[in-house]
């Protein structure tokens, strides 16, 4: 499969990004990945995405001097080197990973469409948070896609502590301006941390924006939960 690797700074970290093309992938480039048989029952386009996002993983754990290939967990998660945390995100032909010495959750959305934002609106915010977006500085597309983003950050950074059945109601959006959006967890999320307030950073990167949020070290204390909302594997 034809790639790219580029990297970009952002809040501190380094993102690897592999642009590539799905219609270049073959079967036999899963050969390199050593859980490829894992891998049999996708899809085509879910494959491409996969070692994409795999390739970038590699990368990063390179900043840290590990050879590592993250391998797949029972719920579809990455699996990292010992002392180390990352995620992974896909975006169109585009994947992204982070690598951290503490949880950490990166997100890469393409900027919703007005049509998209009307459609989508209420499975991701509720009144309060929508009159704080609306009231923001920002276009309400972006802010929303934001809002969508960054939660998805934060149930990445915080996988393994949040609650079976977390949902977009389970972290409000409490503030939001031209770097950083803060989400404030209920008991929905973990009843643990539940009023902890966490600040996700974020950007704008062509037609996309990308947020990334760490856990607070002191938010290892709760334990192991169940699964994030989505595939922590983006």
């Amino acid at each position: 499969m034809l790639t790219h690797h580029s990297t970009l700074s952002f809040a501190g970290h380094s993102l690897h990004c592999i642009a590539f093309d799905p219609d270049s992938f073959h079967e036999h480039d899963l050969f390199w990945l050593p859980h490829h048989a894992q891998l049999h029952a996708g899809g085509r386009k879910r494959k491409a995405e996969h070692l994409a996002g795999r390739i970038a993983a590699v990368h990063a754990l390179r900043d840290y001097g590990s050879k590592a290939v993250p391998g797949i967990g029972e719920q579809r998660q990455p699996l990292w080197p010992a002392g180390l945390s990352g995620s992974i995100s896909h975006c169109a032909t585009t994947a992204l990973a982070v690598v951290a010495r503490q949880p950490v959750g990166v997100d890469r959305e393409a900027i919703f469409t007005p049509q998209m934002a009307a459609e989508l609106t209420s499975s991701i915010i509720d009144d309060e948070e929508r009159e704080i977006l609306r009231s923001s500085a920002l276009p309400f597309t972006l802010a929303l896609t934001l809002a969508f983003s960054a939660k998805e950050s934060l149930y990445k950074a915080f996988y393994g502590m949040v609650n079976l059945w977390s949902g977009f109601d389970s972290a409000k959006v409490t503030a939001i301006n031209a770097s950083r959006i803060s989400l404030r967890l209920t008991a929905l999320f973990s009843a643990k941390i539940a009023e902890q307030v966490v600040n996700v950073q974020w950007q704008t990167h062509g037609e996309c924006v990308i947020t990334l949020c760490l856990a607070h070290p002191t938010s290892q204390e709760t334990g192991p939960h169940s699964p994030a909302l989505r595939d922590p594997d983006g």
